[in-house]
């Protein structure tokens, strides 16, 4: 057939860019062939192969012989969107080591961070807090963007601005309301937040100095982001006893604010509370039905990690860590917090009281060298040791390490896990930082979660628990997610989107980080193709570093 009517034939069938006809005398980047493909839209999986230019997906569907400078046969493989974390920790890690190890071993190429405070913007105020820690050179959440980019990532990264971040650079980080003038200036410090490209802004608000902040300061942050088409993502108030009284601040921001809201790790924490997630969804469905636009992520593991320091009450975090150590070096106030961590209260978040027993308590990390072989090891077990109350081992422990310990706490229960993590508006994370299992980056005993997570939904929830199909696990680490950050040209695989993808063999995914032994890569993804480069080639890292600093709906840019 003549060269110029095939073409004209294939478009009057409808036929041209649809997969069934190959552009002719194409030149591509990378073919894949052969491969499974479960677009992420929760579609069934369907054979076709998928050509690859420019970072983007160029054609799906029986391609012929063309020119590809590489081909990757995906026989026996599935071929799905790169998955979306929800819910990362990366912001300084990814400067340390851009590469993302234990994200990319498992096909994660998009990180969402800054859960209730951000990398960026900061002032002297946060750096005076931070101490000796850290020395960053810069300013703005722009500034931060432009250092990233220029040194390099594996996968694409975007974050929130911290409600948090943005009270720390107002008025400190002690117990009191802003003014109005000061609560105006945390709403600007917002708002050049988004314009650089922040996604939103977020809460941890368990956290101080975040628990200080009352709801209407909540709202006003969230209308300034929701100005800009941004979301509001929350670490509630309370996963505990008064989780019922959190979901409807939650509720109560978003319908103010006029605002999108994705509920972190959304759990119910605490022994007494087990079996209580069915209330949890109903009042969330209950709110979706009404019109709220509310969505929740997950990293379906019984254990959270946090900071031990959370274990102790507000108000003795009033002013920072420096006056919380001078606080637990007093023994009348020492004696204030060790009452207040065993009396049951709603108007904070008490983790002593929702842990089952001391035991559920293990130590990840550690800052101080001399207590590195605490690493790993329960609370109780640490208190026999030094033939003490475990409480009192706690406090200890905070004031041996300077308030930087971190830990898992064993405090939720499977089926309630379970069920959330079925739910349809329910996305995935990790709720960790990139970690590698040498070097700078493999210090301390890191919750699995950081390893596992996103490998754990499918060897564990869809092959051996049969909780989800794997059509259904792509989706909540895909398209879902993407939807919700409104990532239009990613989490799917389309024509024209950008090439995100994961190759593997859901039958030989593994997951074998564990809590005695979490610094284990995640093994069995063939490919990982960030922005159509392969990060991984072959289950090897290849050094490759094509990640794109993503910016939310203020910055407008075209490669979001």
């Amino acid at each position: 057939m003549h060269s110029i009517v095939r073409p004209l034939l294939a478009v009057a069938l409808g036929l041209w860019g649809s997969g069934v006809l190959a552009a002719p005398a194409s030149s591509y980047d990378i073919v894949i062939r052969n491969g499974t493909v479960i677009d992420g839209t929760g579609a069934r999986g369907y054979p076709a192969d998928i050509a690859i230019k420019n970072g983007r997906i160029s054609e799906i569907g029986r391609i012929g012989a063309v020119d590809a400078r590489q081909t990757i046969d995906a026989q026996g493989m599935v071929v799905t969107p790169g998955f979306i974390d929800m819910l990362d920790q990366s912001g300084r890690n990814l400067l340390v080591d851009g590469h993302a190890q234990s994200k990319i071993f498992q096909g994660i190429t998009t990180l969402i961070t800054g859960e209730g405070e951000s990398v960026a913007p900061l002032n002297d105020n946060i750096l005076k807090e931070q101490g000796s820690r850290t020395r960053p050179d810069w300013r703005t959440l722009g500034d931060y963007f432009e250092r990233l980019q220029k040194q390099g990532i594996a996968v694409n990264f975007g974050t929130y601005v911290g409600a948090a971040t943005a009270r720390a650079m107002v008025i400190g980080y002690g117990d009191r309301q802003p003014t109005p003038g000061e609560l105006e200036k945390m709403q600007a410090i917002v708002a050049g937040a988004m314009r650089d490209g922040a996604f939103g802004v977020s809460t941890a608000l368990q956290y101080p100095p975040a628990t200080y902040s009352e709801t209407p300061e909540l709202i006003a942050l969230a209308k300034t982001a929701a100005g800009f088409g941004g979301i509001y993502a929350t670490h509630m108030r309370s996963e505990g006893d008064a989780e019922m009284a959190a979901l409807d601040e939650v509720f109560d921001i978003a319908r103010a604010a006029h605002i999108p809201v994705e509920i972190f790790h959304l759990k119910v924490a605490g022994h007494t509370n087990w079996g209580s997630m069915p209330k949890v969804i109903a009042k969330i469905d209950d709110a979706r039905a009404k019109g709220l636009d509310i969505a929740a992520d997950t990293y379906a593991y019984t254990a959270w990690g946090n900071d031990l320091a959370s274990f102790i009450p507000p108000w003795a975090h009033a002013g920072g860590s420096a006056k919380l150590l001078e606080r637990l070096a007093d023994p009348s106030m020492r004696e204030r917090i060790k009452k207040d961590m065993r009396t049951p209260s709603e108007a904070w978040s008490n983790d002593w009281l929702e842990v089952p027993d001391p035991h559920a308590v293990e130590i990840t990390s550690v800052q101080n060298p001399s207590l590195k072989e605490l690493e790993g090891r329960r609370l109780d077990d640490i208190a026999k040791s030094w033939h003490e109350e475990p409480i009192d081992t706690l406090l200890d422990i905070l004031v041996k390490d300077h308030a930087a310990t971190d830990v898992a706490v064993f405090g939720m229960s499977q089926p309630d896990v379970t069920l959330a993590l079925k739910q349809p508006w329910m996305s995935i994370c990790d709720d960790a930082s990139a970690q590698a299992p040498t070097g700078p980056l493999g210090q301390g005993h890191p919750h699995p979660r950081a390893y596992a997570a996103f490998s754990r939904i499918i060897t564990k929830y869809v092959r051996e628990d049969h909780v989800l199909t794997l059509e259904d696990a792509i989706h909540k680490m895909t398209a879902l997610p993407a939807q919700r950050m409104g990532l239009a040209q990613r989490g799917s695989i389309k024509k024209g989107m950008w090439a995100d993808i994961a190759i593997f063999d859901p039958a030989k995914l593994h997951a074998p980080a564990t809590f005695e032994n979490p610094k284990q890569l995640a093994q069995g993804m063939n490919y990982v193709l960030v922005n159509g480069v392969p990060a991984i080639a072959k289950g090897q890292m290849t050094q490759a570093l094509p990640g794109k600093v993503l910016r939310g709906p203020g910055f407008r840019r075209a490669d979001r």
